[in-house]
């Protein structure tokens, strides 16, 4: 279907522009028709993208789920506020969707059915937190969590990017000094150590050889990068049970493996009590919530808990078998379980993790600049003393 902009008029002769999709100019009409509108003109939208092919951002679903939260809290009918989002949403692909989500309301299908129908704007999640909140009369609420969920995911994200963008950045800077080092200043050099007659030293012969390394492959060495990710994405095809490990070594690799462990965590914790307080069972709960994990190991562990419950174990028992939480965070999963709001502690296990992987990448931000400062150091010094000891040695001689 293509996304026409239409002007329209309604039986009082009130003027009327929005969005709609359609087959064609008829169907439009027709569509317009419908909904007491009579088509003036109509343009079609260009270079929209299909359904499919665009992941929506997370800015544009915080925006969409507070308009729709605000507006359904005023007494606004929902299809007049999917309406309004429709006209006014800046993306055009996003606004594709919606316009295909009213007419599919419009056609007598539930919001939640609207959205399974568009899988690459809102997740399983989403759909059945909705689906919960018209079962439960409570859709403006799941509005609100599914936007406050949002923030908060963005703002996780945004801490770990902090995580790594510093140490990539001054990675990058090592790397090119390192380069100049050995492509341009050593080969300078060369000749002057090489004249002077003496014997080279080994820190200086171990110099040279890195540098002409260096200097004729060079290639090699910037290529290698590319060349081992595609060798282990070639791995991972052949081999799917590959990620299990990869994705435990992540978990345990120093220091960003317990910061990973943390945040996966605390996403867990934060969607499981979002879904919780819709109504939604414990064990769809944990399901959902297992798909969102994206790591094999603690998955793995979701899927553990649930074997557990499914047996008759209660909620803490279960996850204390599987040694994913500390104990702490046990205690609060009781406490919750025995007074009826495990909702609440499940939030406080969120703001738990939140408050640690801040900390921990502060502190890991603390120990990075020290760390790269001093492999810069160390890196420098080799070269200023590979250099300076045949001209040490030679002046030692002179003054013999």
């Amino acid at each position: 279907m293509a996304l026409y902009l239409y002007k329209a008029i309604d039986s009082d002769g009130k003027s009327a522009k929005g969005l709609q999709d359609a087959a064609n100019l008829i169907d439009l009409e027709m569509r317009l028709k419908r909904g007491g509108l009579d088509l003036i003109s109509a343009k079609e939208e260009d270079h929209v993208a299909s359904f499919g092919s665009t992941r929506i951002k997370r800015a544009d679903l915080i925006t969409f789920f507070f308009n729709l939260e605000q507006l359904s809290r005023a007494g606004v009918p929902l299809l007049e506020c999917l309406a309004d989002l429709r006209d006014t949403m800046e993306e055009p692909s996003f606004r594709e969707i919606i316009a295909s989500m009213v007419e599919s309301i419009e056609s007598g299908k539930k919001l939640s059915q609207a959205m399974a129908e568009h899988p690459n704007a809102f997740d399983k999640i989403t759909a059945n937190l909705t689906k919960a909140g018209e079962d439960s009369g409570r859709l403006v609420d799941v509005f609100k969590h599914l936007m406050e969920s949002l923030k908060w995911q963005d703002e996780m994200a945004s801490q770990t990017k902090t995580m790594m963008i510093y140490p990539a950045f001054v990675g990058t800077i090592v790397l090119a000094i390192t380069f100049f080092l050995m492509i341009y200043l050593v080969p300078q050099l060369v000749g002057f150590i090489k004249g002077m007659g003496q014997e080279i030293p080994i820190q200086t012969r171990i110099l040279l050889a890195t540098s002409d390394i260096f200097v004729n492959y060079w290639y090699v060495i910037l290529l290698a990068p590319f060349v081992l990710f595609g060798i282990y994405k070639l791995a991972l095809m052949a081999n799917p049970k590959l990620q299990y490990h990869v994705d435990n070594l992540k978990l345990n690799i120093w220091p960003t493996g317990p910061i990973l462990r943390k945040i996966i965590l605390a996403r867990f914790a934060n969607t499981f009590a979002m879904m919780y307080s819709s109504g939604i069972t414990i064990l769809d709960c944990i399901a959902n919530s297992r798909d969102l994990v994206d790591n094999q190991v603690i998955a793995q562990s979701l899927q553990n808990v649930m074997s557990e419950i499914e047996a008759g174990k209660n909620l803490t028992q279960s996850f204390q078998k599987t040694g994913i939480f500390p104990p702490l965070v046990v205690r609060m999963l009781k406490v919750g379980e025995a007074t009826g709001q495990l909702d609440q502690a499940l939030l406080n296990v969120s703001y738990f993790y939140d408050r640690d992987v801040k900390d921990a990448i502060k502190k890991v931000q603390v120990m990075i600049e020290p760390a790269m400062t001093l492999i810069l150091g160390a890196l420098l010094g080799w070269v200023m003393l590979s250099v300076l000891s045949p001209i040490y040695d030679l002046i030692g001689k002179v003054q013999l």
